[in-house]
């Protein structure tokens, strides 16, 4: 008896898979290699990496660049501070862009059609940099901590993103959270927040992500707050410093400047990218669930 449950492919389907098993296996090869070349090269001995001889593997493997990140005690309160504003930024983000989302997907809200646009117009429409300055300057958070999380934390695309789940939500379970004499705010923390791990997760690792890698508000707003600074910040004054040495010197030790000062731009990269790409398996799941948010269901 045959086989119902086995399917037949023909010619053309087994052309097709090939071709685009060949064309992602090219564009997982095209995305994938050059971090995967940062990643050896920022082991490997900076001579060999200048003189090309570093394809696949590490060559001379050592840990100069590493070593000279490291040994400077700043880093490691760059990191602190770093983790401190990813932690408590994403929090107040997510409390902040989930309650507001939250009210413009009650069709009870007053005015809820002219606070969306609100909300969308700032999208496309700012003050601009000088009069942030200022107002964040009059509000007394330069050189804060709180400089790095509160005064960007409302972001109009996260909140509209949420906004959308939310609405998807039936009305029938708020009606009869109603019967059960259950409000607005207690259906948003009890039922609402439990249903939403899909864009909480999102949301969460878009905040954290642009937490991780923000270096310009601290540039502007933490002018005298050295100890307040970001991780960024810190491997960019040592890749110029180090940058600084190249311009000194006879060929041969400007080549070997440029050569540590390339390993240690390696070495940087491993350091700020690898512990943000380490969040993500965590969080794959509801991810993939969150970034359907908005489809249309069959």
């Amino acid at each position: 008896m045959e086989n119902s449950g086995k399917i037949h492919k023909t010619k053309s389907d087994v052309a097709f898979n090939i071709v685009v098993y060949g064309l992602a296996s090219i564009a997982l090869l095209i995305v994938a290699y050059p971090m995967w070349f940062i990643l050896i090269a920022s082991f490997s001995d900076p001579s060999a990496v200048y003189n090309g001889r570093v394809f696949l593997w590490p060559v001379d493997f050592t840990l100069l660049g590493y070593q000279e990140i490291f040994k400077r005690g700043d880093i490691w309160l760059a990191y602190r501070n770093t983790i401190a504003y990813v932690i408590v930024g994403t929090f107040i983000s997510l409390f902040v862009n989930l309650s507001a989302a939250y009210s413009l997907s009650r069709k009870d809200l007053v005015g809820r059609k002219f606070i969306t646009l609100f909300f969308i117009f700032t999208m496309f429409f700012n003050g601009g940099l000088i009069p942030t300055y200022l107002n964040i300057s009059d509000f007394g958070l330069l050189n804060t901590f709180l400089v790095m999380v509160l005064p960007f934390s409302v972001m109009a695309f996260h909140i509209i993103v949420a906004r959308t789940f939310f609405q998807n939500l039936p009305e029938d379970l708020l009606d009869a959270a109603k019967i059960d004499g259950c409000g607005n705010l207690r259906f948003y923390f009890i039922i609402a927040l439990p249903l939403s791990k899909a864009v909480i997760a999102v949301i969460g690792l878009w905040t954290a992500v642009g937490h991780w890698n923000s270096y310009f508000n601290a540039l502007i707003y933490l002018p005298r707050a050295p100890e307040l600074l970001p991780l960024q910040l810190v491997l960019r004054s040592i890749l110029v410093v180090n940058q600084s040495t190249t311009m000194w010197g006879g060929d041969d030790i400007a080549v070997r400047a440029q050569q540590i000062a390339d390993l240690l731009m390696y070495s940087s990269i491993v350091v700020s990218t690898v512990p943000i790409m380490l969040l993500y398996p965590f969080v794959q799941k509801h991810f993939n669930q969150g970034v359907m948010i908005g489809a249309i269901k069959g």
